[in-house]
């Protein structure tokens, strides 16, 4: 076994890799660029090695640096982790080059699977189901419209030697596949230095289902279940779990089975995924092979009972698998989100910054949870957005959801846009909650972006109970403070409005043992807390109902979070409710003439120029940000009057790129 092994990675899965290593005894070191010098990856690792600045490019994917670091360390192999080096044959070379192990498969099972076009016709010849399609390499984007018009539409252009969503694009008709063609290549060659693109037919209603395989270097394959990864957003995954509620025991052995003849048809080693796309009548599709441990694999360790990263680094030092197959069993259910720093009430826009307060939900009975930020750290523009994986395990579907639901409630971030509205939105989704899922059903249920409407909305009796309970506690304590004038002291009355969205809501508020009582419509309400003012979470029970909301102050407005909705209320006496319906709201500033940069990024074209008469849908600009190219369109018909900014320029959220007359 290794003594000393070096994670070329960071975030979460460098801090995961770091957590079992730790557990076996395996000193770490740690890797990181300038951005990364304060990471908790670099804070949990035995050493830490600087490795360049903050561009992946210029740090985490320089094959010299990473292998240096080794050699000046004594690290005797390599965790590759997910993304930037993981998948790279070359990388695999040079490490074996200098007699350091590489965390993963070998050299021929990368270059093999890690291609696409390669790896199809691999899959092919092992006997896999595969998808239709042209497995050659699309010339340019006149090309990719003879093909598609051949093959018919929907096609699918993908990044032959993509990943994580990116160098991927639908088209329906020649002028998607054009726009689709160039910006699959575009993001290919900016993520992964190879600008290659394929084609294969598009499969409606689609579901996305994986196998996870384990492999030593004598001969031992298995298949550890599947998982359904089918809830995604722009072909990225956000909701995963496993197993799938649509699998059969038949299909699940039938899908292994060839996962694992694709495995041995490459003399595969390590941990690794073969993804399938699965029809509404559970045919099934090769779709690609990651040579490397999946982001989600938490799911399958919480079914499996196993630690995925503990057999990887025991292939790699040459042990044999600790188990057979027909030892493999699947327990229970496991749920996992993605916690990124993103604005999801504003199209998903990466948001960056400082964690100014990070507290995650408790870890145990069920609840785990991944991360590779702390509370003070920084969410960096350089690199994915990720902020935690939040995994949930349950006896059955249904408790894992649950579990899910309360610690989405209790994940509380500040200084930094997040998607926990949208994740419980879709924890509360009627298709999600019935398993009836497909790659779709994001852009199906959500066709225009994901909006506070949207958003799962409490009971309007349970935020207005909730409201005037808090800010009778508030008043109960203002009422307490020493150094009152005689005979003037503060006296709280029970009678209140409450204001929400707009509308108010007379109440009375008594207090009552453990907490009060709520009277307000008719209806009595009994809310009983110990919760306290500074606590950022309120739990107790509201008519004897278990319930953990969210809970801030600001001026005279209290905003209460639960279930991923976001309500301001204030709690005034009735006179001054009434005299508040008179006071003037003020208006935002008119920025309709302008087009401004929804997310920070690089402007890397601008597509018009002052005079030009712009129609609705045409392109004006585009912005590149987290290693995705973004596409902004005008909104209306319109003439621009200046270009505000310079192509190469960086940009702030809400910059002015264009103005119009």
């Amino acid at each position: 076994m290794f003594d000393k092994i070096l994670i070329a990675n960071r975030g979460e899965i460098a801090c995961r890799v770091i957590k079992t290593a730790r557990q076996m005894g395996i000193a770490t070191v740690a890797v990181h660029s300038e951005a990364d010098r304060d990471a908790l990856h670099v804070q949990l690792a035995d050493q830490a090695v600087h490795i360049g600045p903050a561009p992946s490019a210029e740090s985490y994917l320089v094959i010299e640096r990473i292998v240096q670091a080794c050699k000046d360390t004594g690290a005797q192999a390599v965790h590759p982790g997910y993304g930037f080096l993981s998948e790279n044959s070359a990388f695999a070379q040079a490490l074996a080059a200098e007699g350091i192990a590489f965390i993963g498969p070998n050299v021929r099972a990368i270059e093999a699977m890690g291609d696409k076009i390669t790896s199809k016709k691999l899959a092919e010849a092992a006997d896999v189901s595969t998808i239709p399609g042209f497995t050659g390499v699309i010339a340019d984007a006149e090309h990719a419209v003879r093909v598609a018009s051949e093959i018919g539409y929907p096609v699918m252009l993908k990044a032959s030697a993509g990943g994580g969503g990116k160098g991927m694009r639908v088209a329906r008709d020649d002028a998607e596949c054009r726009d689709g063609f160039e910006r699959a290549s575009n993001e290919a060659r900016s993520s992964f230095g190879d600008d290659r693109v394929f084609l294969e037919k598009f499969i409606d209603e689609p579901r996305h289902i994986e196998i996870q395989i384990m492999a030593d270097q004598h001969g031992n394959v298995l298949y550890l279940g599947e998982r359904e990864c089918s809830l995604q957003r722009r072909h990225q995954k956000v909701i995963e779990e496993a197993p799938s509620p649509f699998i059969d025991p038949a299909t699940r052995e039938a899908m292994g089975e060839q996962a694992v003849a694709l495995a041995r048809a490459v003399d595969y080693q390590s941990a690794g995924t073969v993804e399938f796309i699965v029809d509404q009548n559970r045919n099934f599709y090769f779709l690609e092979m990651n040579t490397r441990l999946q982001v989600e694999h938490p799911v399958t360790e919480l079914v499996t009972g196993l630690d995925l990263v503990e057999l990887m680094i025991r292939v790699a030092a040459g042990e044999r698998l600790p188990l057979s197959q027909d030892r493999v069993q699947l327990r229970g259910w496991a749920v996992e989100s993605r916690i990124y720093a993103e604005d999801p009430f504003r199209n998903f826009l990466p948001s960056i910054g400082r964690l100014v307060r990070y507290l995650p939900p408790p870890e145990g009975h069920g609840v785990r949870v991944d991360t590779g930020v702390y509370e003070g750290g920084e969410v960096s523009m350089y690199y994915d957005p990720m902020i935690a994986k939040l995994i949930t395990y349950g006896r059955t579907r249904d408790e894992a959801i649950e579990r899910m639901r309360g610690a989405l409630d209790r994940y509380y971030i500040r200084g930094v846009s997040h998607n926990i509205a949208f994740l419980s939105a879709l924890m509360v989704h009627p298709r999600f909650v019935d398993g009836r899922m497909s790659t779709n059903l994001i852009g199906d249920e959500y066709p225009d972006g994901f909006r506070p409407a949207d958003a799962p909305h409490d009971a309007p009796e349970r935020v207005v109970a909730i409201a005037a309970a808090v800010n009778r506690r508030y008043r109960d304590r203002s009422a307490q403070i020493s150094g009152q004038m005689q005979g003037h002291e503060r006296r709280v009355r029970d009678d209140w409005v409450v204001l929400m969205d707009g509308r108010h809501y007379p109440v009375t508020v008594r207090p009552a043992t453990g907490g009060y009582d709520v009277e307000f419509g008719g209806a009595a309400y009994a809310v009983r807390t110990d919760w306290q003012f500074g606590q950022p979470l309120l739990e107790g029970t509201f008519n004897g109902e278990s319930l953990c909301l969210q809970v801030e102050r600001t001026d005279i407005w209290y905003r209460l979070i639960h279930g991923g909705t976001q309500v301001d209320v204030m709690v005034l006496t009735p006179k001054v409710a009434e005299l508040y319906q008179h006071m003037p709201e003020k208006q935002p500033p008119d920025q309709s003439k302008y087009l401004l940069s929804p997310m920070p990024g690089l402007l890397v074209k601008v597509a018009v120029e002052p005079g030009q008469d712009v129609k609705a849908g045409e392109e004006l600009a585009v912005v590149e940000a987290m290693k995705m190219e973004n596409t902004l369109r005008a909104e209306r018909d319109g003439v621009v009057s200046a270009v505000l900014a310079a192509v190469g320029s960086s940009l702030a959220v809400d910059d002015r790129i264009l103005e119009f007359e």
